[in-house]
């Protein structure tokens, strides 16, 4: 079943799976959501079995009516979760029939960021609440404000590296900006596969709005605290995809 040609990546889309007569309306997902859960769930079910290559991006695409950039986005996930491999050349195969127990962010894996990034980015968030520029401040409040009306996938989640790294940025300590310009990649990669996966965009948002209040505010201590429950919950959307 293909989605509407007139659909693309970050707009409504109905579930590919069709409903029997008298179940409950579907819930409405992007396209990259809707290709995205059933290539899961094909590969989980064993319709593709460990060992087996997927189709072909320009296959898929047309298989689901859908651009080749939302599968590509669809394919990143599934090998987040450690259930493909894409080889260059070669294709997409099917290595897991069920979720490992990390996500592989590039370079980096989701528990080395959940471990490293509160000793990090917390204290980065209590220095720029005393430290930031005005000039600093606009640019975190021109991000914000970007990604409360951003559509795209690719797009937001280009925005929340930005904001995560122009916080260390204001810190005024090079180390914390360092590090976070160096897990920028794997940030990105997990952010990518929290909103797909885990509908995590939305919480986002409102979670770094209360970051940038409390360095609106000049509190060390709010900025602190407010970090501390973002990255609290993007631990808890990790949980919840790598024990589903």
């Amino acid at each position: 079943m293909n989605l509407s040609d007139s659909r693309t990546a970050g707009q409504p889309a109905e579930s590919i799976r069709e409903q029997p007569p008298g179940a409950q309306p579907l819930a409405r997902l992007s396209a990259s959501e809707a290709v995205f859960n059933a290539i899961r769930t094909d590969i989980e079910s064993g319709q593709v079995p460990v060992g087996g290559k997927l189709s072909s991006e320009a296959t898929l695409a047309q298989q689901y009516g859908v651009s080749r950039s939302v599968i590509r986005e669809a394919l990143r996930s599934c090998t987040a979760l450690g259930l493909t491999v894409t080889k260059t050349g070669k294709g997409t195969f099917v290595v897991a029939s069920s979720v490992a127990n990390d996500l592989t962010l590039g370079q980096y894996s989701a528990r080395d960021l959940t471990e490293a990034r509160p000793h990090i980015e917390v204290p980065a968030a209590g220095l720029a609440a005393q430290r930031r520029t005005d000039e600093e401040l606009e640019t975190l409040r021109h991000i914000v404000a970007a990604m409360s009306t951003e559509t795209d996938p690719e797009s937001w989640v280009a925005l929340d590296s930005s904001f995560h790294a122009a916080i260390a940025r204001a810190s005024g300590n090079k180390v914390f900006e360092s590090v976070v310009a160096e897990i920028r990649d794997a940030q990105a990669h997990q952010s990518e596969t929290l909103n797909m996966v885990a509908d995590r965009q939305h919480a986002s948002d409102i979670e770094h709005q209360q970051i940038l209040a409390a360095i609106e505010a000049g509190s060390a201590e709010a900025a602190s605290k407010a970090m501390v429950e973002h990255l609290r919950a993007v631990g808890v959307a990790l949980d919840s995809i790598l024990n589903k």
